[in-house]
């Protein structure tokens, strides 16, 4: 982790509040791993005074690229900076998504569940998980499956993208504008329930924490392993605020006290599903 001033080379508007930008950085393009985030500031005034963590949406050659929803002041600030202007930005942080080069049987079919913005962070995922299964033997049978689910058709992205990497990718809407009516956790049922094998495959998940906690309880239902990425305010990102914890199953009982707590910016944001308490 270290601050670097970095070279805007892209930030356009994409799909409904989302916008994609690039920025030049040798440095977190060698040393970020998908799951992990940047913390950005936004402005080069005092306003707005935090930083905004944004997740790694993709790693290139000479930086990386951020998918992000403005929500507030900053990221509406940051929708604005153009094309050749410079950010601030501390990364590498936290923990990303724990997947081997050369996957076990466990993880031959990977399962990317993405809600809303969710998406961002998956994309890089998805680089890194065909990159190992292009390694593999057996090519055939290894197959990324990614579903995204969102509101409306104006709340989908990424889904070519990850179709030009070899993806299978299925989508749902809740108002049914585009691909299947439902939640996205609909898509992980029928899925699940349609695979011959489902101990063969893993979930990753990112999205809205309700969605996060219905896909673990599916894939506890069906002795899947899960990760989940969760998104949560972070005012530091390096877990001294103590402003974004999240209650986890202890590892030791103490004083009869079988949880603990702990940061997401710094001992996630990538957990396993079945260490939280949901």
């Amino acid at each position: 982790m270290k601050q670097v001033i970095a070279r805007i080379t892209k930030n356009e508007h994409v799909a409904a509040r989302y916008y994609k930008m690039r920025i030049e950085s040798r440095y977190l393009a060698r040393d970020i791993k998908p799951g992990q985030f940047v913390q950005v500031k936004c402005s080069d005034m005092i306003y707005p005074l935090l930083r905004r963590p944004l997740g790694c949406h993709r790693i290139l050659k000479d930086g990386i690229e951020m998918l992000y929803e403005v929500v507030g002041k900053g990221t509406e600030i940051l929708s604005k900076r153009k094309k050749g202007e410079f950010l601030d930005i501390i990364g590498p942080l936290g923990n990303g998504f724990n997947i081997t080069r050369n996957p076990k049987p466990e993880t031959r079919n990977p399962i990317l569940v993405a809600g809303g913005i969710g998406v961002a962070p998956l994309a890089a995922l998805a680089e890194k998980l065909a990159y190992s299964v292009e390694r593999i033997a057996d090519r055939k049978r290894k197959k990324i499956y990614v579903l995204i689910g969102g509101k409306t058709k104006n709340h989908i992205t990424c889904e070519n993208d990850f179709k030009k990497i070899g993806c299978k990718v299925y989508v749902s809407t809740e108002d049914g504008t585009k691909g299947r009516k439902g939640f996205v956790t609909d898509l992980l049922k029928t899925y699940l329930s349609a695979i011959r094998y489902p101990l063969s495959a893993t979930i990753y998940a990112c999205g809205p924490t309700e969605m996060l906690k219905a896909v673990a309880q599916i894939a506890k239902a069906k002795q899947v392993p899960c990760q989940v990425l969760l998104e949560e305010h972070m005012a530091c990102g390096i877990g001294a605020c103590l402003g974004c914890p999240v209650k986890v199953k202890a590892k030791y009982v103490v004083r009869n006290t079988n949880y603990e707590y702990k940061m997401v910016c710094k001992d996630g944001p990538v957990f396993d599903a079945e260490e939280i308490i949901w």
